[in-house]
């Protein structure tokens, strides 16, 4: 799996290697359409590339270096949980749609059935699934307004759902929102991996062409011990992800893998800022993108806080209890 993992990642840099950072939303939407990742994990006779939840951070990670726009965890997300449901109506059409890059809006753990909170690009889907680990169901978007966002390349919305059909009840459910919320943390790591990599990269750029008293600031010892734990930091919560890649991973594990990776990519965001100097600490540089970027990949999914206890009381649990 380590070629192909290498493969794809190379072939993702190359396709958004032109477009920059940030490209254009719908440009970005239309090719990952086309190129099919949506249906990357999704199993071959979905009508998806059937390469198994191994490859998905293979891609995520290159969004996040690129900081791609837009809802692509969550349709991704998605999709994983229409191929699981067990109930969907018209299953091969919706599917094949959806990997198509028609859009399904996600929300995790509703706390109304009709009302909808943090939902990413949801003016432009239809339809929103609403996923609970009692129920799973599939409803119309009546109402989508926009909430202000720090994080420039996620657009999220509120509002509220028509009446909605229950496509899984039960264990199956409770399956299926784990399976969500495990491919949402998964994805969520790799592209804050992805992301604090592509930050430190630039900051290490930056202090190899800017000079002071006729040196490169890249040869101040300072500034080289402050890199190198940025990058021993990176490189760490990159060998977690990979090691926890897949379904086999329990929740929990996934939660600390996303803990440890937002919190690199904060930190690598911030010490980018400083690194850059005063250039750094205007708002239109660079650098600020993915300072937010990193902010708003902390808060989702459950912030780092949250996962680090849940974390602690599953090693301190006995065999029989732990939260696994």
């Amino acid at each position: 799996m380590t070629i192909a993992r290498d493969e794809l990642r190379d072939a993702t840099r190359k396709t958004l290697g032109e477009a920059g950072l940030m490209p254009d939303a719908g440009q970005s939407w239309q090719l990952l359409a086309e190129l099919g990742w949506f249906g990357l994990a999704a199993p071959e006779a979905d009508g998806g590339l059937g390469l198994g939840a191994e490859a998905v951070p293979a891609v995520h990670i290159e969004l996040g270096r690129a900081l791609v726009p837009g809802a692509a965890i969550a349709q991704m997300t998605a999709i994983a949980v229409l191929c699981a449901a067990p109930d969907l109506p018209d299953r091969d059409a919706r599917i094949a749609a959806a990997v198509a890059g028609e859009r399904v809006a996600l929300s995790l753990d509703p706390s109304d059935a009709t009302g909808l909170r943090g939902l990413v690009d949801a003016d432009l889907a239809r339809e929103v699934l609403l996923v609970a680990p009692d129920q799973i169901a599939l409803a119309p978007i009546e109402q989508a307004t926009g909430r202000p966002a720090w994080d420039l390349s996620r657009r999220l919305f509120d509002g509220t759902a028509g009446p909605a059909t229950v496509i899984a009840t039960g264990e199956a459910a409770r399956a299926i929102h784990d399976l969500a919320t495990r491919r949402l943390l998964l994805a969520l790591s790799a592209d804050a991996v992805g992301g604090a990599g592509a930050a430190l990269d630039m900051a290490v750029d930056y202090l190899k062409t800017r000079r002071q008293f006729d040196r490169p600031l890249a040869l101040f010892q300072a500034l080289k011990h402050r890199v190198a734990d940025l990058k021993i930091a990176v490189a760490a919560a990159e060998a977690l992800l990979w090691s926890r890649a897949g379904d086999e991973a329990s929740l929990v594990q996934l939660g600390a893998l996303k803990a440890l990776a937002t919190t690199t990519y904060c930190r690598v965001a911030e010490e980018a800022v400083q690194l850059h100097g005063g250039i750094g600490l205007t708002r239109e540089h660079p650098c600020h993108l993915f300072l937010k970027r990193a902010f708003l990949n902390a808060a989702l999914g459950g912030d780092a806080d949250h996962w680090t206890e849940r974390a602690a009381r599953a090693a301190l649990a006995p065999p029989s209890t732990a939260d696994r």
